[in-house]
């Protein structure tokens, strides 16, 4: 059996079925397009052994949910001689063609009816193309407001600097903090017991400042460079820094970092991904007591990162956390940034370098976030 349709859009679906509803496996099935566009089909299958009764052919739009199917009676098995089903077999191949014919009509009928929905389609989506243009024109306007207002609050968060220094004391045994106080890295090598295996320690690896702030505003600027990992904010001075800990708000940490050079992210008290136009180089920090904010800006586009709103129950210090040296060539140190800032506090990279540095399987710490 032979079912030939012209003239569908889009590509349609071909299915035989024998009088008892079960599907029958395809002889071939040729499925041509047109210039037009439109799909041409020729399909057969092969009837065996007692398939008798009747068996359809459906020809289905996936897109249009449309549906045509016809129905050839077989009055007995296809066998040469005589036979009862024999006439009224030739009888079906008599008016096979006119329900091909009839079937032509109808498919130039429902491609009209086509054609007319493709057009009202493609008016809706001229429509609703129109509606998102002015969506995104409206989100870039307030886009640009944020952008606007984020810089207009770290340009009054400025007039609060103050002089931040980093205390020594407090310092991890693999960090080595500058004579002047004022930067933090990371040793490059990692000390090695007697027996041979790096040391590990119970501490977090970071420093804190010396200043400790119970109430006021204060700003300070950190010139973070192109250091794939890093961790900047600020903690209570009387926070546990020994084993285990949590770098979150319910652990007295208000905290912001980069891992792998571009996952910016702060804890509160869960992991947060941020989306940063302009990766930072130098990150500023505002810290206001009285209103229990702990804000971050991104000071190479001066647009404001996120804020902390919290109760602090005790004065807060600075914190600064290099994290583990990653043997990259760019293992910049933290540098804290003297004020009034004239120029850079450091020579400033390039703002469009994000350098991906290989995981360090002995920076073992990562699971305290």
């Amino acid at each position: 059996m032979r079912c030939t349709s012209n003239g569908w859009y889009p590509k349609p679906k071909v299915q035989w079925k024998d009088h008892q509803g079960q599907c029958l496996p395809l002889e071939s099935e040729v499925i041509t397009q047109d210039v037009k566009g439109l799909f041409n089909l020729e399909t057969s299958v092969v009837v065996q052994g007692e398939a008798h009764r009747n068996m359809s052919c459906s020809i289905q739009s996936p897109l249009l949910i449309q549906k045509k199917e016809f129905v050839v009676q077989i009055a007995d098995v296809f066998l040469p001689g005589t036979s009862p089903w024999k006439s009224a077999f030739l009888g079906t191949l008599v008016a096979l063609p006119l329900l091909l014919a009839l079937l032509a009509m109808l498919a130039l009928y429902f491609l009209h009816k086509q054609q007319q929905s493709q057009e009202k389609l493609k008016k809706q989506t001229k429509k609703e193309q129109g509606k998102l243009t002015a969506q995104l024109k409206k989100l870039q306007t307030e886009l640009d407001w944020r952008r606007t207002e984020g810089q207009a609050e770290w340009r009054a968060a400025q007039q609060y600097a103050v002089d931040v220094t980093l205390d020594a004391t407090t310092a991890h045994p693999s960090l080595e903090v500058s004579k002047d106080a004022k930067s933090v890295s990371s040793r490059p090598v990692v000390p090695i017991l007697a027996d041979g295996c790096p040391q590990r320690f119970t501490e977090q690896t970071c420093v804190l400042s010396r200043e400790r702030f119970s109430t006021g505003r204060h700003y300070w600027e950190v010139h973070v460079g192109r250091r794939s990992r890093w961790f900047l904010g600020a903690c209570l001075a009387t926070v546990q820094r020994s084993g285990p800990a949590r770098l979150s708000p319910a652990g007295g940490y208000w905290v912001m970092g980069l891992w792998n050079s571009c996952e910016y992210f702060v804890l509160d008290p869960h992991r947060v991904a941020l989306t940063l136009r302009v990766p930072p180089r130098r990150v500023g920090i505002f810290l206001d007591c009285e209103a229990g904010k702990l804000s971050f800006f991104n000071v190479s586009d001066g647009s404001h990162i996120f804020t902390f709103t919290d109760t602090f129950s005790g004065a807060l210090c600075a914190y600064f956390r290099p994290r583990a040296h990653d043997g990259g060539e760019h293992s910049n140190p933290l540098t804290i940034c003297s004020w009034p800032a004239r120029g850079t506090c450091v020579p400033e990279e390039n703002d469009l370098d994000c350098l991906l540095q290989p995981y360090d399987p002995l920076d073992t710490d990562l699971g305290l976030w």
